[in-house]
């Protein structure tokens, strides 16, 4: 009967238990929304292609190239080199790699036995007075090969923990990797959206100004004939400088957000064959799908990380107790020992040794308690961290929702802006014409209508932008088309 216990036995002997934590991905906030009121079923509409309705689709999946629901080729081209090129996702693949080949290295250095053959040929002199011979006093030769294997019981789970935070640390470089996708190809579209804000601006600035350098031709010839004083042209000429003076700050801008495209897509900053963006080249998403919260915890590259880096420390905390109970290891050796090479190999020269070692940690200063203690610490801190990311994706996620709806506002109301101040600075010019109106009524008419140009190009760029930060707040649908890297993983 206690052959037959022993036999039952060794395989807990052999595997044991595995103390510490099973980690489990904490619970979503229990919530089926993201904003304190419900969204509208659509988004208001306006004249012009940036002012289509957008409607929001609870519950529908994102596609993994979501920009392509823009329908601009040359941003689809742009972004697919940039993939290709970008060297910050060549750095997060080497990661990833790197972080693979570690958990290989932790799995095979702690969860297997260690094999290992040793051939060793030395020259020592044997002292016969150790033995009570000082006759047998020589010089000798000694040949040894031999074969040892090793293994250190797993009885706490202390190595699989080990394996299992070797396996996190994968997790997290995995969704890093996918971070770092979402992020050049967010980041992409964002800056040729601004791009093609800007020259929009810059293009509605030097219309402006060419207009007002018309006027003041005009004025000019008034003065000549005697019909309005020097100050009416002066404010005229003030009003022209006014408004060139815009220009160089716009076109700043303009080449830095030409030069980040530039890099972004894995180029120097000055790629000659970097397109060209603007505003018209767009078609709005008139489609928003809207994953729901539980499902935006599976989603998102950053709560994914912070859910790894959890579970990483979770797995820590396992090591640090392990490290507290006996460790037992298990250790054979057989070889062949000889003075003399042609002696090594023979029956007569074999040697063997087997044997099995307990090491109990007794007294350490407190550095094991310590360590457990400190491991708990850094587990609490993660749990911390992960809610405070699952919160903050909620927020950007509310946000890009709210704004979308007030950009569909926003550009409605400024759309009836421009118009009425079009409609104004036409009326006023004829008045200015026949006499009605003072030039300085028509100074403050031309000033309205100039910046609800400038106003209309922004709000019509908003919603592109925004439509982008929420396709990035849901996080972009990567898991539907994962990088070569990442699929195996999956």
């Amino acid at each position: 009967m206690p052959a037959v216990t022993s036999v039952a036995l060794l395989p807990v002997l052999l595997t044991g238990c595995m103390v510490g934590p099973d980690y489990r991905t904490p619970a979503p906030p229990a919530t089926d929304r993201y904003t304190t009121a419900p969204l509208p079923e659509q988004t208001a509409s306006a004249p012009g292609a940036s002012g289509v309705p957008q409607r929001f689709a609870d519950g529908e999946d994102i596609p993994a190239a979501w920009w392509s629901l823009y329908h601009c080729e040359p941003l689809d081209t742009l972004i697919r080199k940039a993939l290709a090129n970008s060297p910050n996702i060549a750095s997060a693949r080497a990661a990833l790699r790197q972080s693979r080949e570690n958990l290989s290295a932790q799995f095979g250095g702690t969860l297997l036995p260690r094999v290992d053959a040793q051939l060793n040929a030395t020259r020592e002199k044997f002292n016969g007075i150790t033995f009570g011979q000082p006759q047998f006093a020589e010089d000798l030769n000694l040949y040894n090969a031999s074969v040892s294997v090793s293994y250190a019981l797993d009885l706490w789970g202390g190595a699989r923990r080990g394996v299992e935070a070797a396996q996190s640390q994968v997790d997290y470089q995995r969704y890093q990797l996918q971070g770092a996708w979402l992020a050049l190809t967010a980041n992409i579209v964002t800056a040729a959206v601004r791009e093609a804000s800007l020259r929009a601006q810059i293009a509605a600035t030097e219309e402006i100004a060419t207009e007002e350098a018309s006027q003041l031709k005009v004025l000019k010839q008034q003065f000549e004939l005697g019909g309005i004083g020097k100050t009416d042209v002066l404010t005229q000429q003030t009003l022209l400088a006014q408004t060139r003076a815009t220009l160089p700050p716009l076109q700043q801008q303009l080449d830095e957000t030409r030069h980040q495209l530039a890099v972004l897509s894995g180029s120097p900053p000055n790629d000659p064959t970097l397109p060209e963006f603007r505003l018209e080249m767009f078609s709005l998403p008139q489609t928003l799908p809207v994953s729901v919260p539980s499902a935006l915890v599976r989603q998102r590259p950053d709560i994914l990380a912070a859910d790894a880096t959890l579970h990483q420390a979770s797995a820590q905390v396992g090591v640090a107790t392990a490290n507290l109970y006996p460790q037992i290891t298990l250790s054979a050796s057989y070889g062949t020992q000889s003075l003399t090479p042609a002696e090594l190999f023979r029956a007569e020269s074999t040697v063997w040794a087997i044997g099995a070692g307990v090491l109990q940690p007794l007294f350490h200063g407190g550095q094991l308690l310590a360590q457990k203690r400190a491991a708990v610490a850094a587990y609490e801190q993660a749990d911390a961290q992960y809610r405070q990311t699952v919160l903050l994706a909620f927020q950007n996620v509310a946000d890009s929702l709210r704004a979308l709806d007030h950009d569909a506002n926003g550009l409605r109301a400024q759309t009836d802006a421009w118009q009425s101040a079009s409609d104004a600075l036409e009326m006023a010019r004829g008045q200015f014409k026949l006499g009605g109106i003072s030039y300085l009524s028509l100074l403050v008419t031309q000033r309205q209508y100039q910046q609800t140009v400038v106003d209309l190009a922004q709000a019509q760029a908003a919603r592109y932008a925004d439509t982008a930060a929420l396709f990035q707040a849901l996080g972009g649908g990567w898991w539907n088309d994962p990088l070569p890297e990442t699929a195996a993983a999956q």
